[in-house]
């Protein structure tokens, strides 16, 4: 393992403890104020423990060595857990939704002081969990969604002592499902570009910025080359992409002279197309 991966390590575990910690807190306090927000964010912070969790135990299984089973190792087990994350993260947002509607229709009287301190302990244990893993969040989606999480974090955190505030100087009760909402949409937008892509990668659809057909039409440009065909291009995980198609020449030609040939095509897909992995099948015309 890298000197990298020891460190992201190192850093997921520490955010896994805070999140614990903030978590039980917001509960307590949560229920002991009646705050809606604060009960959200300690359901947000619960899941973005769990979610970092993940990306602990995804990020150790996509290091491990292939074997003859698991011929790519395990590196879709990063992807496999942002996809997870973000079903979940759904599922709160709507949970959060149908209570903030009911505590509209039924208001109580919050204890401000629970929510401004629990608040403050949020934006600053995750601010911490954030700047930890600042460095890491390029290096996998995985990863890059604990990232996310845990800044949605601290923003919301930012929302319930704006809450915690508004309650204290004007009695604004109505405010508490109201930054509960904002925390519900907050992470449904975010969320659904992680699902998205998670999805995308799970389903082997080509990267958005590589269409097949262009592909195709540029190596058949090569004078050697008469048509490409049965073109795949699926990523593995969100870093790297696959390439296999079918090429027939023009003229008909040992295996040994298609050497140079291929070198000029892999050439092309990994320079033009940032494709790594490549598979070439040729073929003579007729």
């Amino acid at each position: 393992m890298g000197h990298d991966h020891t460190h992201t390590h190192k850093r997921l575990k520490i955010t896994i403890i805070l999140n614990v910690v903030i978590t039980l807190a917001q509960i307590v306090g949560g229920i002991i104020s009646g705050s809606l927000a604060l009960i959200s964010d300690a359901l947000h912070n619960l899941s973005d423990g769990f979610a970092v969790a993940l990306a602990y135990i995804a990020d150790r299984l996509g290091n491990k060595e292939k074997t003859s089973k698991s011929t790519f190792g395990y590196k879709r087990a990063e992807i496999l857990a942002a996809f997870i994350n973000a079903l979940i993260l759904i599922a709160i947002s709507f949970y959060l939704m149908v209570e903030a509607v009911k505590r509209y229709i039924d208001p109580q009287v919050i204890d401000f002081r629970w929510m401004l301190w629990l608040g403050l302990l949020g934006v600053v244990a995750n601010g911490f969990s954030v700047f930890l893993l600042h460095g890491d969040q390029h290096h996998s989606l995985n990863i890059k969604a604990a990232y996310l999480h845990l800044m949605g974090d601290a923003l919301t955190s930012l929302a319930v002592i704006a809450g915690a505030i508004c309650i204290w100087q004007w009695d604004w009760y109505w405010i508490d499902p109201t930054v509960t909402l904002l925390i519900s949409f907050y992470l449904l937008f975010h969320t659904y570009k992680l699902l998205k892509e998670s999805t995308e990668i799970l389903m082997q659809f080509a990267p958005p910025n590589i269409l097949p057909d262009e592909v195709a039409k540029r190596l058949s440009k090569h004078q050697l080359v008469s048509k490409t065909y049965h073109v795949h291009i699926w990523r593995l995980t969100d870093k790297t992409v696959h390439f296999e198609a079918h090429v027939v020449l023009t003229n008909d030609q040992k295996i040994s002279e298609t050497k140079l040939l291929n070198e000029d095509l892999v050439k092309i897909l990994k320079e033009e197309f940032n494709i790594q992995h490549i598979t070439l099948q040729f073929e003579c015309d007729g």
